[in-house]
């Protein structure tokens, strides 16, 4: 009778793929010219995860259209700090020079 030795028995890794490959088969499957079967042989990868990445894909298409205002929001706040720090700098140094040259 064989032992099993289940720390070795039971390594398994999983692959991870890239968000543009699983956009690449979510588009490929959307564009119906092979059936899952046939994209899951070229892709190596199981037909389920296929539909899994096409949902996904299709769930969160919409956002491709929001309002990037947020974006512009935050890069003008940015700005806006950055301009701030160096105001803030220039002072101290001026601070740092008179405090000097009355000896405090």
């Amino acid at each position: 009778m064989k032992k099993h030795n289940f720390k070795t028995d039971m390594v398994t890794s999983r692959k991870k793929y890239s968000a543009a490959f699983k956009a690449q088969v979510a588009i490929a499957a959307l564009q119906e010219r092979e059936s899952l079967a046939e994209l899951s042989k070229r892709f190596e990868i199981s037909p389920t995860m296929i539909s899994k990445w096409k949902q996904d894909f299709l769930s969160r298409s919409s956002t491709v259209f929001e309002n990037p205002a947020p974006k512009d929001d935050f890069d003008k706040e940015k700005e806006r700090l950055y301009a701030k720090i160096g105001q803030l700098e220039m002072e101290r140094d001026w601070l740092k020079k008179t405090a000097k040259r009355l000896g405090l």
